[in-house]
């Protein structure tokens, strides 16, 4: 393809949630400074399908290795996975790698090579950056996921205020920083006493993703222009053609509007929202400043303004791949009262949701199917699980006192799952409390990571709650038999209740009830 094309603003089809980038990542450490072969590759592709990253096709058509791949407990042999890839001959070809796998671990690991993660190219050494290296143990480390959290959106806000859309791994016409574009955009929108002051429509995005240059000022202009014309009511062809325009383009078949219109934006949102400076308003149908984050934002626009020209892959990987140690030190504003927007919102999205809609979302993550939900689907699962329980608890108890500890932005929408070291959801009542915990964890691992801590918990919160109903409910997709173990023992050992429920079995019972402690 030409350089000389302007071309919309596309991360990644493959690699649409941070967890996936570190999985993959994570297969690549032990081969951090090998040269990187044709052999070298299948070594690779053997660790991904055996983490069951990927599913060739053969899998799901041969029933004992698709009941290999569904359980979570089991792996594949080395004669299995030996079938799986010579039975799946790959139909894929990338520039400067050999048609077949390794044409697929370049699409893979392309995105994580843009982000400043991982650097390599045939018949060189594979690099794990700092960056790169701090994405995999993140993600390692279980013990404490909200730290672990906070260090994934430092590190992705790192890679997305540096990225340029004229990077050399991409080579596109357009030629600016996007999250900057945004947050200058964002500031002038919100200077503007003409303006809403809810930020960008979620309409408007696509003439972010197409913009051909750095000029703010032009930019914001022709948001304002448009909703002159058109409001918040433009037809999603108004929007395709305007977009279409800025690409320079008539071409309906190389940029087509589901593309730039609906995947294009729901990849960008997601990858913004992982940065945490980010705030979705009304249900989702805008993005704006989070203003828990006003510093970090003031600090990135002070820093991260100058559009750098980078003449080779080398040299930009090596800006992106090195951390901003102050990034990681500016800390979320304190001159909020976070319960009480936690609590606000909850409320409110309580009314906005019906208890249908809302157990019918808690069930697609039983399920592991996708939310079609405009605002939900924006939510990372484990963070959602959280949101959806909540929300399904306060609908169920309105006279209870609700307390989720997931992580929120300025509008109160969560962000990430309860920080370590307190329960997910409590719930309280003058004569019984509960600590809820979920997971969407199915394999042994349940009992390890969870039970312990809800253990913990659940002993702090009787010896608060001196006298009182205190017991643990434990929600998780299906329930593993070392979980149910585990919970007999705490009763037995310690006097403790901790009821386990699958998530259709929690939304059966909550139907049903008047108070939690019927869940006992």
């Amino acid at each position: 393809m030409s350089r000389e094309e302007h071309k919309p603003l596309s991360f990644s089809t493959t690699m649409r949630n941070p967890e996936r980038i570190a999985s993959f990542l994570s297969c690549l450490e032990t081969f951090d400074g090998m040269v990187l072969t044709s052999d070298l590759i299948m070594r690779v592709v053997r660790k991904v399908i055996k983490k069951k990253l990927y599913k060739p096709m053969i899998i799901g058509r041969t029933s004992n290795l698709n009941n290999i791949y569904l359980d979570e407990e089991t792996t594949f042999n080395d004669e299995q996975i030996n079938f799986i890839i010579e039975n799946s001959p790959q139909d894929h070809k990338e520039k400067g790698f050999d048609y077949g796998w390794d044409s697929r671990f370049d699409t893979w690991y392309k995105i994580a090579k843009e982000f400043g993660f991982v650097y390599y190219n045939m018949n060189e050494p594979i690099t794990l950056s700092q960056t790169g290296h701090m994405l995999i143990n993140a993600y390692e480390n279980t013990d404490d996921e909200f730290n672990s959290g906070a260090v994934i959106q430092n590190v992705f806000l790192n890679a997305l205020i540096k990225y340029q859309t004229d990077n050399p791994f991409r080579r596109n016409l357009n030629k600016n920083r996007p999250v900057i574009l945004l947050l200058k955009v964002l500031k002038m929108l919100k200077d503007d006493s003409e303006e809403n002051g809810a930020g960008v429509f979620i309409k408007e995005l696509p003439f972010l993703t197409c913009w051909p240059n750095f000029d703010t000022e032009e930019l914001y202009e022709y948001i304002k222009n448009f909703r002159e014309v058109h409001h918040f009511s433009a037809s999603d062809e108004i929007v395709y053609e305007h977009a279409l325009q800025l690409l320079e383009s008539n071409n309906r078949v190389r940029f087509k509007m589901k593309q730039i219109l609906k995947e294009g934006v729901d990849d960008l949102i997601r990858k913004l929202r992982i940065t945490g400076i980010f705030s979705l308003r009304g249900y989702g149908r805008f993005i704006d400043i989070n203003e828990l984050e006003l510093e970090k934002i003031d600090y990135v626009l002070e820093n991260y303004s100058e559009y750098i020209e980078f003449s080779d892959e080398q040299s930009y990987f090596n800006y992106m791949g090195q951390i901003d140690p102050r990034i990681i030190a500016i800390e979320t504003s304190s001159d909020f009262d976070l319960d009480s927007i936690r609590q606000e919102a909850l409320r409110r999205f309580a009314n906005h949701y019906s208890s249908e809609e809302v157990h019918s979302e808690l069930l697609k993550l039983q399920n592991n199917r996708a939310s079609q939900d405009d605002y939900l689907k924006h939510i990372e699962n484990p963070t959602r699980l959280e949101f959806l329980t909540s929300i399904a608890l306060v609908q169920a108890y309105p006279n209870y006192d609700v307390r989720p500890n997931y992580n929120i932005d300025d509008e109160g929408n969560p962000t990430m799952t309860a920080r370590g070291g307190m329960g997910d959801i409590l719930v309280y009542d003058p004569q019984e409390n509960a600590i809820v915990e979920v997971t969407l964890m199915r394999s042994r691992e349940q009992a390890i990571v969870e039970i312990p801590a809800i253990t913990r918990h659940l002993e702090d919160l009787q010896m608060e709650k001196e006298g009182e109903l205190c017991f643990s409910l434990f929600i998780a997709p299906l329930i593993h038999r070392d979980t149910t173990y585990m919970c007999e023992f705490t009763k037995h050992s310690r006097n403790l209740d901790i009821v386990t429920k699958t998530i259709s079995e929690f939304i059966e019972q909550i139907s049903s009830t008047e108070k939690i402690s019927d869940f006992l």
